[in-house]
């Protein structure tokens, strides 16, 4: 049977030029069904019905609607292998989650650029790619993925955009949504990084989202961020506690974001590189309330009490383990106090943080109240907990 010169079922009157843009045909020289996100896709001729014309342009928009895009994929792989990877990791990620079916996998293709390290990937149905947006923020290869739209993206007409409202433990997504929640942190310093921030926040309990607006053509930070927590009960707990803190020279100005504000925008009026200017000292963090926003442990995190500079001097360090151990006794037996220091020749993790060892919850709960919320060194102390086999591990 020759098929030469033969217009697929819909295309008859539609040019050649119209027709790629659908994405269902492969460009010349490619395989049918090859990796590439304009690979012929059999399926959806397969489903279109006898005599049913195509629309060019709608066809393209459906296109789009199945795609995504994805940032921060790592530097330094080729292209085969990354295609192997993203496809594997949104495929069993979403399985794993319930919210695609291991019979039918979603991810349909994968089309990279690798130079400047992102992809855009494209799923079975539009409903898939709304599901994936899911992940942004995940942990892929050490890297964490920045997930958006297309540019060009429309969402259908009459159906606003919705995503699926599912938490992957850990992860925290750049995307911060206008909801009630959205929280505006503003006064920060410049020279913190995202890392640096997300602890600061977290102190009060895990995040949802987070976004540090940086500066398009530096990629430095413009000194203020959005958030939301995943305990939407914390929102006005952390904005009380953290509003007018002391970091270095500024002090922060937190409160509840304006819904419908643009995520790269202060909130109207805010100088966010000023930070609040004088005010009244922030209140302290509720009797009870564990900052951490898990269960309390025998052994305390403080936070903000002290700069790598200050651990450096051998007389300084020592007297802070004193004035620490002293003031912490009051509350009950300290068994413990460790207080990492930096050295020049190996990272040390926890640098900045205090932890102190109590013999029960008893106690380092009493510490805990008392604690946060106090000044030291004239900068506002953050309390939370941390687990026993964290501790032992070093993993804070």
């Amino acid at each position: 049977m020759n098929l030469w010169d033969q217009v697929p079922p819909g295309f008859e009157n539609v040019p050649a030029s119209q027709a790629k843009l659908t994405g269902y045909f492969p460009p010349p020289g490619q395989l049918v069904g090859s990796r590439n996100v304009a690979s012929f896709n059999p399926s959806v001729l397969q489903s279109q019905r006898e005599g049913e014309k195509i629309d060019p342009k709608k066809q393209a928009m459906l296109k789009q609607n199945r795609r995504i895009y994805v940032g921060n994929i790592p530097y330094g792989i080729n292209e085969a292998s990354v295609w192997d990877a993203i496809a594997h990791f949104f495929n069993s990620t979403m399985i794993d989650l319930g919210i695609a079916s291991r019979d039918e996998p979603p991810v349909q293709s994968v089309q990279i650029n690798v130079e400047k390290n992102y992809a855009f990937v494209e799923f079975r149905n539009p409903e898939q790619a709304t599901r994936g947006m899911a992940l942004d923020g995940a942990n892929f290869q050490s890297q964490s993925l920045k997930i958006r739209r297309p540019k060009d993206y429309i969402p259908p007409e009459g159906q606003p955009e919705v995503i699926q409202p599912i938490h992957i433990p850990g992860v925290v997504s750049t995307n911060v949504a206008d909801t009630p929640f959205k929280i505006y942190v503003g006064g920060l310093p410049t020279t913190l990084q995202e890392d640096q921030v997300i602890e600061l926040l977290s102190t009060f309990g895990e995040l949802r989202s987070f976004n540090l607006v940086k500066d398009n053509l530096t990629g430095m930070s413009r000194g203020f961020a959005f958030c939301e927590y995943l305990d939407t009960n914390i929102t006005d707990v952390a904005c009380q506690g953290l509003n007018g803190m002391e970091l270095g020279d500024r002090r922060l100005v937190v409160q509840r974001a304006s819904i419908g504000a643009r995520q790269n925008n202060p909130p109207p009026g805010m100088n966010p590189a000023l930070g609040a200017g004088p005010m009244a000292p922030p209140p302290l963090i509720p009797a009870g309330m564990s900052s951490a926003g898990g269960e309390p442990t025998n052994i305390l995190q403080l936070l903000n009490m002290v700069t790598p500079e200050e651990l450096q001097d051998d007389d300084e360090y020592m007297d802070i383990v004193e004035d620490v151990k002293e003031e912490c006794s009051k509350f009950g037996q300290v068994i413990d106090i460790r207080i990492p220091r930096p050295d020049s020749e190996k990272e040390v993790p926890g640098v900045g943080k205090i932890f102190v060892v109590y013999p029960n919850t008893q106690q380092s709960g009493l510490a805990h109240n008392a604690l946060a919320g106090r000044k030291f060194a004239d900068r506002t102390v953050l309390v939370s907990y941390i687990t026993q086999e964290n501790y032992d591990n070093e993993n804070y």
